[in-house]
């Protein structure tokens, strides 16, 4: 048996969505910004997926960017606003954020900025007090992400928001939504975020394709000049199959938004009992809590090399993660699972599971048969 649970590095597309990216490459192949037929036919994909992903965000069509992915869209929205509006030189982000987005604010403080990376609890909340004490010095910014990728911590956004508009002087709201998009029920307006980031190879969608909402009336400075292409904002030819293939990985994964989430948070709360009952000495990173994403489940097993029950997991067909996929193969430990008070052993011996709607039960109670029986091979070896 084959089992993928490393979805949130990245998942296998929907069927349609390999459908709609072929059709793409053996049809509807011309350049959007020409005037003839297959250009406007190419046009018009465009048109639709971007009506289509931002209906789902409850924005409206002229709010989305499209970008190569979330990694860009964060950057674009960091650098973008900072360039354009010049407010001050003060920014507020967490310890736990994505590394586009903690090198994106390294790289503005080695230029000059000063940013404050908000502690968080063992769970991975960000401090609101310590928010609160921030607001106070009028950053120009501030950068939270919905859901943690690593421990899948949901962040308290409305109460962040509710702190943010009641300051005289407010700063602009950004939000990393890429774990977020496909296993949350979330609403741009509802929320008043200014900017948020989502990635399509993260809901079942190509690679190489990600969006930035930018409520209106924002402005940014471009991180590509070239042809005006995304109403000026990020020039270059659109990735048109990448578009087309988003556009319909979104609207599939809102259709049963609800039932998914449900199935998520049953797979993982399965996969959390049956090892915390079989395995002593271990430590659940991600609690089977509404405060948590669904589909994301930390555990560590001190004692252990995570990188060596990886490998033994994959021998059984059964793909898991040690980390968040754009940091694994470094050698420094990881800066969410040090922020959230994990020692040495235990920061070792995580590994992340990661689950998605094409995943079944019978999966995962062969994952946990072949993780419990590892784990007690590996201590025993030790």
């Amino acid at each position: 048996m084959q089992v993928y649970l490393d979805n949130s590095s990245t998942t296998q597309p929907f069927p349609e969505v390999i459908e709609a990216v072929e059709e793409c490459f053996r049809e509807n192949y011309g350049n959007p910004s020409s005037l003839h037929r297959k250009g406007l036919e190419a046009e018009k994909i465009i048109k639709n997926s971007r009506r289509r992903i931002a209906e789902t965000l409850g924005a409206a069509d002229n709010e989305l960017i499209f970008t190569s992915g979330g990694s860009e869209a964060n950057n674009l929205a960091l650098f973008g606003v900072i360039n354009k509006y010049q407010r001050g030189n003060y920014l507020v982000t967490s310890q736990i954020e994505h590394p586009s987005v903690l090198h994106a604010f390294k790289r503005m403080e080695q230029q000059g900025y000063k940013v404050t990376y908000l502690p968080v609890d063992g769970t991975g909340k960000v401090n609101l007090d310590e928010l609160q004490t921030c607001l106070n010095s009028h950053p120009a910014l501030v950068s939270i992400m919905m859901a943690n990728n690593e421990i899948g911590t949901i962040q308290p956004l409305e109460a962040i928001r509710a702190i943010i508009d009641a300051q005289k002087n407010k700063p602009l709201f950004h939000v990393d939504a890429v774990q977020a998009f496909g296993k949350l029920l979330f609403n741009v307006k509802k929320l008043n975020i200014d900017l948020l980031t989502i990635s399509g190879h993260k809901f079942h969608g190509p690679k190489g394709i990600g969006a930035l909402y930018l409520r209106k009336g924002i402005q940014l400075e471009p991180l590509i000049y070239g042809g005006g292409q995304e109403t000026g904002h990020r020039s270059g030819t659109e990735n048109v199959p990448g578009i087309a293939g988003m556009g319909v990985a979104a609207a599939q994964i809102m259709r049963n938004l609800n039932s998914n989430i449900h199935k998520l948070r049953q797979l993982k709360k399965h996969l959390t009992e049956f090892i915390t009952r079989s395995i002593e000495n271990i430590r659940v990173n991600s609690l089977d809590t509404e405060d948590f994403a669904p589909h994301i489940l930390s555990v560590s097993f001190p004692g252990i090399k995570a990188e060596v029950l990886l490998h033994a997991l994959e021998q059984d067909g059964i793909y898991v993660s040690t980390g968040a996929a754009c940091s694994s193969r470094k050698q420094s430990p990881s800066h969410v699972l040090t922020a959230i008070g994990l020692n040495k052993d235990e920061i070792e011996g995580t590994i992340r599971c990661s689950f998605s709607i094409q995943n079944t039960e019978p999966e995962i109670n062969y994952v946990s048969e072949r993780l419990v029986h590892h784990v007690r091979e590996l201590r025993r070896i030790i």
